[in-house]
């Protein structure tokens, strides 16, 4: 009979098989008051689940005080609303069709097949009464109830109502080896609504809290635009009104941040259609920030003994059949280049035969690069190595492409062309852990740099999946280990992650909390005793014999293009001095303080200042409103006082008011230090000891 192992290390054993419930209950009242599910070994189950043999679990709870809610629980609230809007939209448009409705990051949605008889459509106009609905459905506080049937009744069923989605959502838990069917019912099955599920879902629905729909998009069947138009409707929920209203309020906040509008109103970027979709312009401005951080990390990469490289922006396929890129990426791949000669032979050949070939190797042709990594091995491999030469550190901001379809393309966060802060180090088994260690110096270095303090630590390990992944267990198990031990000294929490490693080892991912509170996956480091193997790679050990290096690939970054996304939101345009692209405005009064403000418009800039004088006239009121709106750092007002004092008035951006004046030497000393401190400590600060900035 089943023992139950919980998180706080103690067990629990049981004569008979339990439910989820019942284990809570055997623990406390409380919990099994406050629980919504469970957790077991690893999947997430409804309080019903039967417990028969023996497991880990966690029981599942909605946040305490001010917590945040967990994950878990989360999934289940918005899988229970998902299937309560479902609910709500079958009795408010009779004759639509479900088609599928997951929880997904930030909340919900479900596709719905729409009659084509005329009848009204779905809009956000329907929102209100979508959500009245939902509420009387969550007030009736029915409970979510499990009912299964077999195969062959449950697909017999299915065929009576009718509906090809469902009976095509059923076939493929079949195919995935699924032995029966199952419905959730919203109270009692056969009396009450229910919907097939596989679940799992909260005990009842007022268990979900809060909901508001967000949002109507067009889809379509399988996610193929030549299949059924569908119409998705999206929405979210949490476990009380309170945090509900302050998601809202954070979504709000992120739309006013958005890097594509803020982006474009400070002329950092664009996208262009003749250029193509998902390839980024970098306008001047931008290209400042782009190459102040390409300079920034130089520096600490120099310091660490890395070597600089460039290599081309397209390879031989033959470089990447061997990586194992390709075709194992062939989704995420431009289509290859082939060799004009060989294209020439193949005029008769049609697209599938020359797709096969290629495939198979019977022809050759170049590839755009998708990783920098098979061009760093090459050199590598270049010239003999002796142990006495390791680590070998190879660096390259290096610009890849990817194949990203066109509904995923999203201003700099998803881009089809971008740069990669890449590095690639080759080193015994011994001195993994320490480049390991390194590498994520070099990462809290950035962090700690930029503000960044409020991040996690995800290791990706191997999935179930043996078909996704090259090399030997054995190498798969001592990158893992390599990677787990170094996560340890970070000193925060970290967690490890089956499935999402890269094909060719584990990794180390940093998902970083901006400002506002969003998530965003920045930088890597991956540890890798595949790639060397496939490529042959070699050194000359003490022992004169040959040896196989480690290769850890790691890119601070993650990507140029998603940083600088990341920072342009997280800053609100706002950029810390060392890295706005207009560090200083010069404004003068007037025509009279005009040679004043040449001269100190000069001197900043012989003191390595970016700076701009805005002398076209106007109110100065309205040319300090358009040098705020530039978010430029430090705005300098001269006029005939300051000229006769040799000072400038300053004002700092975000503070409603001139600070006061101060000598200009004093000021571009204190300037040139908050620069050459990567912004510690601020001039505005030790000029006039104030912290009032937004």
């Amino acid at each position: 009979m089943p023992t139950v192992s919980l998180p706080d290390g103690s067990t629990r054993s049981f004569d008979t098989p339990v439910r989820v419930l019942d284990v809570a209950s055997d623990i406390g009242p409380g919990l099994a008051k406050a629980a919504l599910g469970g957790v077991v070994d690893g999947t997430i189950v409804d309080c019903a689940h039967i417990i028969d043999a023996d497991c880990a679990l966690q029981i599942i709870t909605g946040p305490r005080g001010k917590a945040d809610p967990s994950d878990e629980a989360l999934f289940l609230i918005r899988h229970s609303a998902a299937h309560v809007m479902a609910e709500a939209i079958e009795d408010l448009f009779p004759g639509v069709q479900l088609v599928y409705g997951p929880p997904v990051e930030g909340g919900f949605y479900y596709d719905i097949a729409e009659p084509e008889d005329g009848s009204p459509r779905i809009s956000s106009d329907d929102f209100d009464r979508i959500e009245a609905r939902m509420r009387e459905i969550m007030a009736e506080d029915r409970p979510f109830t499990r009912h299964v049937l077999p195969v062959e009744e449950g697909m017999a069923r299915l065929e009576t109502e009718g509906s090809k989605y469902k009976l095509d959502n059923a076939q493929r838990a079949v195919e995935a080896g699924s032995s029966t069917l199952s419905w959730y019912a919203t109270g009692t099955p056969g009396t009450h609504w229910d919907d097939l599920c596989r679940g799992p879902h909260v005990p009842s629905t007022s268990r979900i809290g809060a909901v508001k729909i967000m949002r109507v998009a067009a889809s379509y069947w399988h996610g193929d635009a030549d299949s059924d138009a569908l119409t998705r409707v999206y929405g979210t929920a949490f476990p009380d009104e309170k945090r509900l209203a302050a998601h809202l309020e954070q979504l709000e906040e992120a739309r006013r941040r958005d890097h594509r509008v803020v982006g474009r109103k400070l002329e950092l970027f664009a996208f262009d259609e003749m250029v193509g979709p998902g390839l980024t312009l970098w306008k001047p401005r931008g290209a400042v920030i782009r190459e102040t951080l390409q300079q920034f990390i130089s520096e600490a990469l120099r310091r660490q003994g890395y070597d600089q490289v460039f290599t081309p922006h397209v390879g031989k396929l033959d470089l990447y059949r061997t990586s194992g890129h390709f075709p194992y990426y062939a989704d995420s791949q431009f289509p290859p280049l082939v060799d004009r000669e060989q294209m020439k032979a193949m005029a008769t050949c049609s697209c599938g035969e020359l797709s096969n070939k290629l495939e198979d190797g019977d022809i050759d042709g170049y590839l755009l690069k998708p990783m920098n990594c098979p061009h760093h091995i090459r050199i590598f491999a270049s010239e003999a190595r002796s142990y006495r030469d390791l680590p070998v550190r190879l660096a390259e901001f290096g610009t890849v492409y990817r194949w990203e379809q066109s509904g995923e393309l999203g201003g700099l966060l998803r881009v089809r062309g971008f740069t990669q802060d890449d590095a690639h180090l080759f080193c015994t088994e011994d001195q993994v852990h320490g480049e390991v260690l390194g590498c994520l110096e070099l990462v809290q270095l950035i962090f700690g740099t930029l503000g960044i303090d409020d991040f996690e630590v995800r290791v990706g390990l191997r999935g179930p999946d043996a078909g996704k992944y090259v090399g030997e267990a054995s190498n798969w198990d001592r990158a893992e280990a390599a990677c787990r031990n170094a996560a340890e000294t970070l000193g925060v929490p970290y967690t490890a992650e089956a499935g999402e490693a890269a094909f060719y080892g584990p990794k180390i991912d940093f998902v970083v909390k901006d400002t506002i509170g969003r998530r965003w996956q920045l930088g890597t480091v991956q540890v890798d005793y595949n790639l060397p193997e496939r490529f042959g790679l070699t050194y000359t050990g003490a022992d004169n014999a040959p040896h196989r290096p480690v290769m850890i690939h790691r890119a601070p970054f993650g990507s140029m293009e998603r940083f600088v996304g990341f920072l342009i939101e997280h800053f609100d345009g706002a950029f810390p001095a060392w890295l706005a692209p207009e560090q200083v405005r010069v404004l003068p009064v007037s025509d009279k303080s005009a040679q004043w403000a040449d001269s100190v418009e000069s001197t900043l800039r012989d003191a390595g200042v970016r700076v701009t004088q805005d002398a076209h006239g106007g109110r100065l009121p309205n040319r300090i409103r358009e040098a705020a709106n530039w978010k430029i750092p430090y705005v300098l007002v001269v006029g005939p006082r300051d000229a006769e004092a040799a000072a400038v008035s300053v004002r700092v951006h975000g503070v409603e008011r001139d600070l006061g004046a101060v000598g200009l030497d004093e000021f571009v000393s204190a300037l040139r230090t908050e620069l050459d401190g990567h912004g510690t400590p601020c001039a505005h600060e030790v000029l006039f000891q104030t912290t009032e900035t937004a």
